[in-house]
């Protein structure tokens, strides 16, 4: 008998009639990856995101697989399989740019004579868990009700172990199992509750809500280029602004940001928090529209407030030596790459983008236009727009550069925008804002993805 059977946890089977989810609205090739192993005998269901948002009537990004075949076996069945992963194991089927995620169910608990080494916990925390178990544990070892419904092949229906159908319907986002535990288990759980918050527009629940703010702190102990994969996924996905709000209501922003954190704290006159807001409805906008963006304009914009904390009334001015400046960036910088890892092809268009705003302190028109022959240009003066209408730059000026730019001969001509590429699973770098996210920003890497 499972754990699962043992504490008398029965699925809710819902047939085919009774949901909205068809066959057609699922990837050929992941149909491809569930017959396959069902017709081998092994149990095949979709599972997560894929099926919480074609409940929802969504377009799911990708489509992901569990199984009771282990990774082994998946890999015997398609020659375009990898195993990746050592945290968890899991199966890669490649179709070109779309991949399938096949996992195979997960255990509740390690059986004993299980080896001690696939299963590793420290402080309550998972760093390794490869211990196979069934459909029921495999549910309930998901973080939350509305990603862990699994389409079964078999039968076309819904197999719901923790409620997820009746909590989408609700509009409410709640975990499975202690709250406590299963932040301590991933803290970065607190992250995805207010990203599928944000995303879904859900209201997350008062027991799933309630710890957060007390335990924010175990995020100090996930790995800084985690971090960096995470704040992508929270500001990529055109909610950034609504996300930026939770996860300051949740205390959960200080410990990605926390030199931006007590700039926006310290602000008499809310002008960093406009100037934070502007750009991610910029970012929002973009992302909506399939318009690339970069997060290097994202994360220069979120970690500006910090910089301009450490300066003379907290902005740039005329006679500020270029070397403070400098200097303030430095240190930001450094700080905010313990918490949050940020990659060099975004921190070196940063610190391009900051470092060229006190040379728009002109309206030399001769001094213009030798600016516009730098890489960066465009980016930096998106930013510029975007200081201005925060009150973080004079108006004045903001609305010269304007003027210059649409009127002056040297101006470099408009880059049509790119539609961001679909498919399957893959590699994303992702966030920016308005005309500063266009390749005409010197940007070799669009993060269009």
């Amino acid at each position: 008998m499972t754990e699962a059977q043992a504490r008398g946890i029965a699925p809710t089977i819902i047939p085919r009639d009774q949901h909205v989810i068809s066959r057609s609205q699922i990837s050929e090739r992941a149909l491809t990856v569930l017959y396959r192993l069902k017709n081998a005998g092994y149990g095949a269901y979709l599972v997560g995101g894929g099926v919480r948002d074609l409940s929802l009537g969504r377009e799911p990004k990708d489509f992901d697989v569990a199984t009771d075949a282990t990774p082994d076996e998946v890999k015997a069945l398609f020659r375009n399989c990898r195993l990746i992963g050592r945290r968890f194991r899991l199966a890669h089927v490649h179709w070109g740019p779309e991949i399938i995620e096949v996992a195979t169910f997960r255990a509740l608990a390690p059986p004993d004579d299980a080896d001690a080494g696939e299963r590793v916990l420290e402080d309550g925390m998972i760093l390794r868990d490869n211990v196979y178990g069934t459909i029921e544990e495999d549910a309930l070892r998901r973080d939350f009700t509305i990603n862990a419904l699994y389409y079964n092949i078999a039968d076309f229906s819904v197999v719901d172990y923790a409620g997820g159908m009746a909590d989408i319907h609700a509009g409410r986002l709640r975990l499975i199992g202690d709250p406590e535990v299963r932040y301590r288990e991933d803290p970065v759980r607190m992250l995805r509750a207010v990203r599928f918050a944000a995303k879904l527009g859900f209201t997350i629940d008062t027991e799933t809500a309630d710890p957060i703010p007390w335990m924010a702190d175990l995020l100090d102990d996930i790995p800084p280029a985690r971090l960096f994969d995470e704040v992508l996924k929270l500001f990529m996905a055109g909610q950034g602004t609504e996300t930026f709000e939770s996860l300051r209501q949740h205390g959960l922003f200080r410990y990605l940001f926390p030199a931006t954190d007590t700039a926006l704290d310290d602000d008499e006159h809310g002008q960093f928090i406009t100037f934070v807001a502007r750009a991610l409805e910029s970012t929002d906008r973009r992302v909506n529209e399939e318009r690339p963006v970069t997060p290097a304009f994202l994360f220069a914009a979120l970690i500006w407030p910090a910089i301009m904390a450490q300066l003379p009334k907290g902005r740039l001015t005329p006679d500020l030596d270029r070397e403070l400046v400098e200097q303030s960036i430095t240190e930001a910088l450094e700080r905010q790459l313990r918490q949050v890892a940020i990659p060099k092809r975004f921190a070196m268009p940063m610190r391009e983008i900051w470092a060229l705003q006190p040379r728009f302190d002109t309206r030399s028109e001769k001094k213009a236009s030798r600016l516009f022959g730098h890489p960066r240009f465009r980016a930096a003066y998106d930013f510029l727009l975007l200081r201005g209408e925060a009150g973080l730059a004079d108006p004045e000026l903001a609305e010269w550069w304007r003027t210059f730019t649409t009127t002056s001969s040297d101006a470099p001509p408009p880059t049509p925008a790119r539609r961001r590429r679909r498919g399957g699973k893959r590699r994303r770098g992702a966030s920016g804002s308005e005309a500063a996210n266009e390749p005409a920003a010197g940007n070799p890497d669009d993060g269009s993805g």
